[in-house]
């Protein structure tokens, strides 16, 4: 059997596409949630740990690098053997990793179990991927946008929820109560979502592919991610990110070689794909731009003169707005994609996006305009998070689905982590001192909004680069030798 020849598996009991997609929602947001759990515990895992405060930083740092590696390799391996069942395994090191750290009592569990919840992320495109085998087409370009805003809503509605039991209960609570939701998602997943589309077991799998993007993707994020602390132009920074270039390299002419690769990237070269995913990494960049400074300088002690002075927890709640707008807006967005195509539709969010971030900078001094600015950026996330993988989708074989949008993924959150970091050094740079401390500057957060509205504007015009021809997104396989996009 060929690698781009798909075989459906049918479904011998009916399934309400409605409880289908309630539960591919329930389980995105609930991965989701693992980005921001431990926001709230940063300050205290010092303590709770019994650790050095930059060792603790692994905690995060940890879920991301497992993430990266686990993302294309799960989507793969969805396209291969089934996305329903790689869903599901999925699952498993979620639940584990959540019940790790709720026992940890030291950083090395802590790290362990971050790790395991980092593998689990996959769950989100391979759930977007399965929606193409058992949605309608009427249906499934709404399906896509709230599965794929499912990335942003978690993160949202986590913060407030993880700064309530934090404030108010034992930091163990939260991993009890995420590996909850986790066995819950699970067990739906089994009763309610069909299996889809699946080459089979004949199919094999890209180890080499795998080991060598692993490698160059740890090689540039790690960097990325503690370069501040190591030092931007110290040896082991420049070494991490000389060794992953060489790495991706290798990695690109392995593909290219491989009979069965990991990631098809004459698919990935395609222009509507390229630069799509070009696009996604823009959109990541600008979109965590708003996570990281919004909550600090909501947190800031009014004393600065433009701090806002609010708890962890009501920092929280002024941010929940922003996912339920997500939540919301999803269907609209699904909506436009419809009437005009994905293409505008994440033009559209991007430039929403922009407008966020330049009304920041009038608006930052009050906590209602903080929310307004929050609501307005993630309306424009919403818009892009649910036009890009339709954008995807509509632009490669069924049989490459899952591991496409496993890619697209990870764009998204390559440009997460290119945010951090500037981001992260510009708050760092541009400081005062409050206290005997070094703290944020307004200047310092003005920085930050400006980049973000900059790099969302720069979305944009990529976004509008997009060679796109208005389709339906097919159900069916799709050869190689077929146009991808039929014209309009």
């Amino acid at each position: 059997m060929s690698a781009g020849e798909a075989v459906t598996q049918p479904d011998p009991v009916p399934r309400s596409t409605t409880a289908i997609l309630a539960v591919l929602a329930y389980t995105g947001i609930t991965a989701s949630l693992m980005q921001t759990l431990v926001v709230p515990l940063l300050g205290g895992l010092p303590r709770i740990l019994n650790a050095d405060p930059g060792d603790t930083t692994w905690v995060v740092t940890i879920t991301l690098l497992a993430a990266a590696v686990a993302t294309p390799v799960a989507g793969r391996l969805g396209d291969m053997y089934g996305k329903r069942r790689m869903m599901i395994a999925s699952t498993v090191p979620l639940f584990l990793g959540s019940i790790t750290c709720a026992l940890a009592g030291s950083l090395v569990p802590m790290i362990i179990g971050r790790g395991l919840q980092g593998l689990g992320v996959g769950v989100i495109p391979l759930g977007i991927a399965l929606l193409r085998d058992v949605m309608p087409p009427e249906r499934l370009g709404t399906a896509i946008a709230l599965i794929s805003s499912s990335l942003g809503i978690g993160g949202a509605l986590g913060l407030p929820l993880a700064s309530a039991v934090t404030e108010y209960s034992n930091w163990r609570v939260m991993f009890w109560a995420a590996a909850a939701l986790v066995a819950i998602a699970t067990v739906l997943i089994v009763i309610v979502v069909p299996e889809g589309s699946a080459e089979g077991p004949s199919g094999r799998f890209d180890v080499p592919g795998a080991i060598l993007l692993g490698a160059g993707l740890i090689s540039l994020l790690l960097p990325v991610s503690k370069g501040a602390a190591w030092g931007w132009d110290s040896a082991l920074t420049l070494g991490f990110f000389a060794s992953s270039a060489a790495l991706l390299l290798i990695w690109g002419w392995w593909e290219l070689r491989a009979g069965e690769p990991l990631v098809d990237l004459r698919v990935t070269a395609r222009p509507q794909v390229l630069v799509t995913n070009i696009a996604s990494a823009a959109i990541g960049v600008g979109m965590y731009s708003l996570q990281l400074s919004v909550p600090q300088l909501l947190q800031l002690p009014t004393s600065l003169g433009y701090g806002l002075g609010q708890s962890m927890l009501a920092m929280g709640l002024w941010m929940a707005p922003g996912g339920i707008m997500m939540m919301l807006l999803s269907p609209v967005g699904a909506k436009l994609s419809a009437a005009r195509g994905p293409k505008v539709t994440l033009v559209t969010g991007a430039v929403i996006m922009a407008a966020g971030y330049c009304s920041a900078l009038v608006l930052m001094g009050s906590t209602w305009g903080l929310l307004m600015v929050t609501i307005i950026c993630t309306s424009g996330v919403a818009f892009a998070y649910g036009a890009m993988p339709a954008l995807i989708m509509g632009a490669v074989p069924q049989s490459e689905t899952a591991a496409a949008n496993s890619f697209n993924t990870l764009m998204r959150s390559i440009g997460t982590s290119i945010s951090a970091a500037v981001i992260g050094a510009v708050l760092a740079q541009l400081t005062i001192s409050a206290g005997g401390h070094a703290v944020p500057s307004e200047a310092g957060f003005r920085v930050a909004f400006l980049i973000g509205g900059g790099v969302s504007i720069l979305a944009a015009v990529i976004a509008a680069a997009i060679p796109y021809r208005r389709s339906v997104i097919r159900q069916g396989p799709v050869r190689e030798e077929q146009p991808a996009v039929a014209a309009s």
